[in-house]
């Protein structure tokens, strides 16, 4: 029997922060869902601090490492969690978040009531997670600057979306092995290797869907070479007609992207579909990221940030509910699949 503290962080509290992720968690097995759950709470507590643009960025990494030690066993004399009320909570819009943050204490005693394994596990991914969000405070200027900073390479970028996402993958297959043995066919690194490339598949197509977003406060995920390769500045992207300009270089970006989902089907493809929970919660963020890529790929204007390539929420409700009907079929989710990704290379091939 969990106790109420747990009930109310990984029920209420989980459901009004986690938005889409919560219809992922709800299907888990029994045994996946309170680590996972855990470790998506301290995340978004982690993300919230990171992302609080009206705390000078110095602090917000102050607090950001601070929690990370907690998470990692340091001992807790109260002074974070004080300051986390006092310093960030109150600046929050949204009340889901504040009581989010309000929480953290409460959240890093239900990771010490873990198994050990399990500990270990939130502890790894909230860690690498972290590292991400550090990654971003220490790279890019504070939001109210008006400056733009480019990431360095396409490496640089490959590594930012292991770090933000790509270990999420990773983690959620090892929780698989832990709880739920002989599920995944397949040798282990090649599902860990799939694992890692499902969470940088997700992750792209944040980066390129959110771009116009993040060009707004200073950042900008694409490659400085890239850009000059197409004769394109970090600042051009700011410009009218600029979504024209760059969609060669978006379109480069949609093929990687694009690669990384075909490991991330072959993924949600090797769970069997007698394990019909774990197969649906990754089916729906493959047809989610997917659908999102189509209007991606034909959106012109891509850069403006009154037109994101946004799927409407009936959308995300009409792809679990048939999701949910085919699941047991991997014939017909391939039909589905294929076609989605048919549509997305006719028009980078055109």
């Amino acid at each position: 029997m969990r106790n109420p503290t747990r009930a109310v962080l990984l029920g209420p509290l989980l459901k009004g922060v986690s938005r889409s992720f919560y219809l992922t968690l709800r299907v888990l097995p029994a045994g996946m869902r309170d680590p996972v759950g855990l470790a998506y709470l301290l995340a978004r507590a982690a993300d919230t601090i990171a992302d609080t643009s009206l705390i000078p960025p110095a602090q917000r990494l102050e607090l950001l490492l601070s929690l990370r030690n907690l998470v990692n066993g340091a001992p807790d004399d109260g002074t974070f969690t004080r300051r986390l009320t006092q310093e960030v909570a109150g600046q929050q819009s949204l009340s889901d978040e504040k009581v989010l943050l309000e929480s953290t204490g409460a959240a890093l005693t239900v990771l010490s009531q873990l198994s050990d394994p399990d500990r270990d596990a939130v502890r790894g991914i909230v860690s690498t997670l972290t590292q991400g969000m550090e990654f971003d405070l220490r790279t890019f200027p504070d939001e109210s600057s008006g400056r733009i900073k480019a990431l360095n390479t396409l490496e640089e970028l490959d590594t930012y979306t292991y770090l933000v996402a790509g270990c999420v993958g990773e983690f959620w297959t090892r929780m698989t092995y832990a709880h739920m043995p002989g599920t995944l066919k397949g040798p282990s690194e090649i599902m860990l290797s799939r694992g890692v490339r499902f969470g940088k598949a997700l992750q792209m197509t944040n980066v390129l869907r959110d771009c116009s977003k993040d060009l707004r406060i200073g950042r900008c995920y694409l490659p400085l070479p890239m850009l000059g390769q197409y004769g394109l500045t970090p600042q051009d992207l700011l410009e009218p007609g600029s979504s024209r300009r760059a969609q060669p270089l978006l379109f480069e970006l949609l093929r990687l992207t694009l690669n990384h989902y075909r490991a991330a089907v072959d993924y949600a493809l090797a769970i069997p579909a007698l394990s019909i929970r774990l197969r649906l919660s990754c089916l729906w963020p493959v047809l989610i990221g997917l659908e999102t890529l189509v209007l991606l790929v034909n959106n012109d204007d891509w850069l403006d940030p009154a037109r994101i390539s946004k799927i409407t929420r009936n959308k995300v409700y009409r792809i679990v509910a048939g999701s949910t009907l085919l699941a047991p079929s991997d014939r017909l989710l391939r039909v589905w699949i294929n076609r989605l990704v048919a549509r997305i290379e006719t028009r980078l091939n055109a």
